[in-house]
């Protein structure tokens, strides 16, 4: 691994032109953070930038909703969005904005250096223009009637009621949102990135070079490599935005998606306007980017190819990017109001924000899309956090000044058992295993060892049980002669003494190993042991001596509560009324004319099919099984690996048609052997009335590795 000085962590920046939600939290600014706090506590040179994404064609959308401008549009989600990283404990160095003077300043530049260098082609294209508005028309500023379901009111880039992605030129009867007539074709001019031409060095970079990224993401980047990549327009026209730094570009802006990453620059360059060329254009800087899957062609593909076009700067060490967070077993939308929004999580359960924390965690869209459900948010703060942390901590606290006067008992080495050295080793095996795994980007197994830890704390108390021979010890005394402690009165003493010494020890790693994931209770830990923040730096973990001998400790406070029934019940309410505040489309229905089919086989559960991985497969090889009339052996490209399925469908299709198809595989099937030929996952077909097999496919080409959910 390489030996890097200094550490560069950026998160997505979020559009501005809403609140976020609690997917946006699971994606990638919840393990940024507990990437940087664990770095931080291991005293490593690190910066953690982000800031509000405020340029783009949803501002502008929301604008016009609302009736008011752009930038007042920016400056109430800025803040608003600001404000709730701070209060769930995101810990930004700097959280900037894409409509900083700062941020317009580093745009610019690079763009004129990349223009100067001769980067850029010119073309002129046709686009649609609204002649009423006087202004071209972005891809959203366009509906119409959908080619696929008819959905009156498709976007010029995807259709939300059946979800197939469109260009505006796929619509029926196109209109301007702007001013609801029908655009007209007009010749434009942009400026394309020639992103073919770092092909090769894209292949060299990330297949040969980053082997040990995450599937999900070098799936997808091979999937577009091999694709073929194709310029990229790096310009719109617009009126807000970057402003394109050339004499003949009038009302023209940069990209979005060429501008919002700069955005990482200019955050440093206003965090540290004198260093931060440190920390962009030094081989010993480890630059890592925090996103969701739906950002990897970007930070992986484009952004790093800007970068190695300018020839200055650093190129991304790690992508670590989360899949998606569902919500009640339902797609989060924000259209709809089917979302959990930070901020009013924040109101609703006031000094839960650890809670929240932990659960996102747990449930880290980490390797699949995940689920995030309001009981399942309440069984991991009452029957984990409750019952099994916050219990061993406060128990350890109370009994400490029920048995030990408030104070660190000694550790009687002498009196010593196999159960208090194992749990001393314990500890320090937990310290390795978390900082492994918080190294590998692993931060919910991570979390896991944490709690296991402190479950081990409870049984090494309960198995100890020093209330009952402290018991045991009190009728003693108190049936013998002051003074006069006999051999089994000396050793139950030093028995309590060395469990609350242990179990106070545990209290104080703990402390340490769940700040970078629950900040606000290691705060509350370090008060009730009444030391400095200090104590926090990953160095400490591990150690068997943290609280002296004799130190007064603070009385116990709850670390968290318990989350009634109710508060679940008013938030599900909650849930339920935005679903019923939107009229879903009615089922469609006309003479009956469905041809007779297999009937339904017995009904399962949701947790039945959740266990079903379904991936898009591209087929790249098909050859005939020998001796097997119906089988062909396939070799499927699934975007983060190469599988051979033998399918039953040779009977239907010749090797030669099916190259190049796409179709739906089963991921997770267990292999099975097939006329002495390993088996990898199952491909999903359709049969209609007459027999006929038709392969389960998207609806336009999508990456190979892409979840079906």
């Amino acid at each position: 691994m390489k030996d890097y000085k200094r550490i560069l962590v950026s998160a997505a920046l979020p559009y501005a032109n809403g609140p976020v939600h609690v997917g946006h939290l699971a994606g990638c600014y919840l393990p940024a953070d507990i990437y940087v706090r664990y770095q931080r506590a291991r005293k490593r040179d690190i910066v953690f930038v982000g800031g509000s994404d405020e340029h783009g064609v949803p501002i502008t959308i929301r604008a016009m909703k609302e009736g008011i401008s752009p930038q007042e549009i920016v400056d109430k989600y800025h803040s608003l969005i600001k404000d709730s990283f701070a209060r769930i404990g995101i810990s930004f160095d700097v959280y900037s904005r894409t409509s900083a003077a700062i941020h317009h300043e580093t745009s610019a530049d690079f763009f004129k250096k990349l223009y100067d260098d001769g980067m850029f082609e010119e073309r002129e294209t046709e686009q649609y223009y609204d002649e009423e508005k006087e202004t071209f028309l972005a891809d959203r500023y366009i509906t119409g009637t959908c080619p696929v379901c008819q959905n009156p009111n498709a976007y010029g880039d995807q259709c939300e009621k059946c979800g197939s992605s469109l260009s505006p030129e796929q619509l029926i009867n196109p209109k301007s949102t702007l001013s609801h007539n029908p655009p007209k074709k007009r010749k434009t001019k942009h400026w394309y990135f020639p992103l073919n031409e770092f092909e090769p060095f894209l292949k060299e970079w990330i297949l040969e070079g980053h082997k040990e990224w995450k599937n999900n993401v070098y799936g997808q980047c091979k999937s577009w490599i091999d694709s073929g990549l194709q310029p990229r327009a790096m310009t719109r026209d617009s009126s807000w935005g970057v402003k394109v730094p050339l004499p003949d570009a009038e009302g023209k802006v940069l990209y979005v998606w060429f501008d919002a990453p700069i955005g990482y620059i200019s955050a440093t360059r206003e965090l540290l306007p004198d260093t931060w060329e440190n920390y962009w254009k030094r081989e010993d800087t480890k630059l890592v980017h925090f996103i969701g899957k739906d950002n990897i062609v970007f930070h992986c593909i484009i952004f790093p190819a800007m970068l190695k076009a300018h020839g200055d700067y650093v190129l991304p060490d790690n992508v670590p990017a989360n899949e998606f967070l569902n919500l009640e077993n339902d797609k989060v939308s924000t259209s709809r109001n089917w979302a959990v929004w930070l901020h009013e999580y924040l109101n609703d359960f006031s000094g839960c924000e650890d809670v929240l924390r932990y659960y996102l965690t747990t449930i880290a869209p980490e390797t699949k899309d995940s689920d995030f459900t309001w009981k399942g948010f309440q069984d991991a703060n009452n029957s984990e956090l409750v019952s099994i942390f916050g219990n061993f901590v406060n128990r350890t606290f109370v009994l400490m000044h029920k048995l030990c006067s408030g104070k660190v008992p000694p550790l009687h080495l002498e009196a010593m058992d196999d159960d208090d050295r194992n749990l001393f080793a314990d500890i320090k095996r937990a310290k390795h295993t978390i900082e492994e795994l918080l190294e590998q980007y692993k931060f919910r197994d991570a979390l896991f060892e944490v709690i296991d830890l402190a479950r081990k704390g409870n049984q090494y108390m309960q198995k100890k049980e020093p209330w009952i021979k402290a018991k045991q010890l009190t009728d003693d005394l108190a049936a013998n002669k002051p003074g006069l402690a006999t051999a089994e009165q000396l050793s139950a003493r030093q028995s309590i003494d060395n469990c609350m010494h242990v179990c106070l020890q545990l209290c104080a790693n703990l402390s340490i190993f769940i700040n970078p994931f629950l900040p606000h209770t290691a705060k509350k830990m370090l008060h009730m042991m009444k030391v400095v923040e200090k104590m926090l730096d990953w160095e400490n973990g591990g150690k068997e001596k943290l609280l002296s001998v004799g130190y007064s400790l603070r009385a116990p406070e709850l670390l968290f509560r318990k989350i009634e029934d109710a508060e679940i019940a008013a938030q599900l309410e909650k849930l339920q009324q935005s679903k019923n505040g939107n009229v879903m489309p009615a089922d469609a229905t006309s003479e009956d004319t469905t041809p007779s089919f297999a009937p339904l086989k017995e009904e399962i559960v949701y947790d039945d099919f959740a266990k079903l991985d379904l991936r898009i497969g591209t087929i790249v090889e098909a050859v005939k099984v020998p001796k097997a009339d119906k089988l062909l052996q396939l070799t499927v490209d699934m975007g983060f690996e190469t599988r051979t399925i033998v399918s039953g469908i040779a009977l239907h299709f010749s090797p030669e048609e099916i190259i190049g198809k796409q179709v739906t595989v089963v991921a997770n099937l267990a292999p099975r052997k097939m006329r002495g030929i390993e088996s990898n996952g199952m491909i999903l077909m359709a049969e209609d009335a007459e027999g006929k097999l038709h392969f389960m496919k998207p609806e336009n080409v999508v990456n190979a590795g892409a979840t079906v959910s």
